[in-house]
């Protein structure tokens, strides 16, 4: 793998670029330091919607001709909103650089915030609200979240709440923007067929004449320590029955991630860390622990565990899909058995060496494409630092079976959980 090479222009924009000379492709992904957890109350939201509006035109490119620009070259492009970050990208023959990175610069200073198009926006916003509350698994996520955080900015979902959608004027939408969406705020990530010099060259003229603006407010803070268990119980229409049990993790410059993030590829398997891959479908890695106390006995159809990088502390988060006819209650206790177990007497020498070899295979696949390395590096610059990603390798390979088992400790307990389950009632007949 070519060395990375960042640089920073004069309004304070970051630039990344890697050169990957494996095909005629490039990358480029623009990182803005701004999420759910930098929203205020009254506005939760705004992050999510502002990046709706950030796709419909600019002063220079005609709302209907964006995703001309990038499909003639035979590209993709997206973007998404989470909790510490939103980003855009743009994946093209190499010789689409110049406009992949034109359009980038035109959504940093140039999108037009049309009152017509923030009302329609509106509408599609509270319907995709409307419909995730209408997936079990996603409402039940929302809520435990909002259910183990008091304090913390990451209660609230990154799509918001919906009086704040019903709420929310065109002048905060594009207020929000005006304050967050500067150079100085972002990181431009460049990975491909390129020549790195001539990258910089082509970003300086690019965004070179963008103004910075004033440093961004930054949200202080800080969880207060869970003193004991918490819980909840959705009961609505449904046909299957939802387990989750939620831990407050540590953030990815604490000493104790990578020790969690192999406890939970003992426990459910390795995942790996990338968010944009994360929804891949892959097979279950059937001897993780959990999987064995509730798959292989029949109480549950599926297990899932999820430990992200973060800003600042997030969740860990488990969770069962239980089995027709098993009771919520049946799947929480043998789940929580097998947690206390481990919790006490740890996990052996054999399951972190298999842990490790996995997720060491996941980091492999997690930056398997021009597209997946552009993430990870702009991902990690915005959350930490490129370090941590550039350091990924080394900190699994660094955990000790004793931190791996201290981290067993600290973090399965009971007063540092929350239960959460969605107990289906019966639907009712027309």
């Amino acid at each position: 793998m070519s060395p990375l090479r960042a640089a920073t222009l004069g309004n304070g924009l970051k630039v990344l670029v890697q050169e990957e000379h494996t095909a005629p492709l490039a990358s480029v992904w623009c990182w803005y330091k701004v999420g759910s957890k930098d929203e205020r109350p009254g506005l939760t939201g705004v992050s999510h919607w502002v990046e709706h509006m950030n796709f419909k035109g600019t002063t220079n490119i005609p709302r209907d001709k964006v995703k001309g620009i990038i499909e003639q070259f035979g590209g993709a492009w997206n973007g998404y909103t989470w909790i510490d970050q939103t980003t855009y990208f743009e994946t093209a023959t190499k010789d689409a650089l110049d406009r992949m990175l034109f359009i980038e610069a035109e959504r940093m200073a140039g999108c037009l915030y049309d009152p017509e198009d923030c009302e329609s926006e509106r509408t599609v916003i509270i319907s995709e609200l409307q419909g995730g509350e209408n997936d079990p698994d996603q409402l039940l996520d929302q809520e435990l979240t909002a259910t183990a955080f008091k304090a913390h900015p990451y209660r609230h979902p990154t799509i918001g709440w919906l009086s704040d959608l019903q709420s929310m004027t065109r002048e905060d939408l594009y207020g929000y923007y005006r304050r967050y969406y500067i150079p100085n705020n972002a990181t431009l990530v460049v990975v491909g067929d390129v020549d790195t010099d001539d990258v910089l060259r082509r970003a300086e003229r690019q965004f070179g004449a963008i103004q910075p603006g004033a440093a961004v407010p930054r949200q202080t803070t800080i969880e207060p320590e869970q003193t004991g268990e918490r819980r909840l119980a959705i009961r609505k229409e449904g046909t299957t029955a939802y387990l989750k049990v939620g831990y407050h993790a540590p953030a990815a410059t604490d000493r104790m991630f990578f020790p969690a993030l192999l406890l939970d590829a003992v426990l459910t398997g390795a995942k790996g860390v990338n968010l944009w891959t994360s929804f891949r479908v892959s097979p279950p890695q059937r001897k993780a622990r959990i999987y064995r106390a509730l798959v292989e006995t029949g109480l549950a159809s599926s297990v899932f565990g999820q430990m992200i990088p973060t800003a600042q502390p997030f969740l860990y988060t488990i969770s069962a899909t239980a089995t027709e006819g098993t009771s919520l209650a049946t799947v929480e206790a043998a789940l929580l058995e097998e947690l206390h177990r481990v919790q006490q007497s740890g996990i052996t020498p054999d399951e972190l060496a298999r842990a490790r070899a996995q997720l060491q295979a996941r980091l492999i696949f997690d930056n398997d494409s021009v597209t997946n390395i552009a993430h990870q590096l702009g991902y990690f610059e915005t959350i930490a630092s490129v370090d941590v990603f550039s350091g990924l390798d080394r900190g699994i390979e660094a955990v000790s079976l004793e931190q791996a088992n201290e981290a067993a400790r600290t973090l399965l307990v009971e007063s540092n959980r929350t239960v959460g389950w969605f107990d289906p009632v019966p639907v009712a007949q027309s």
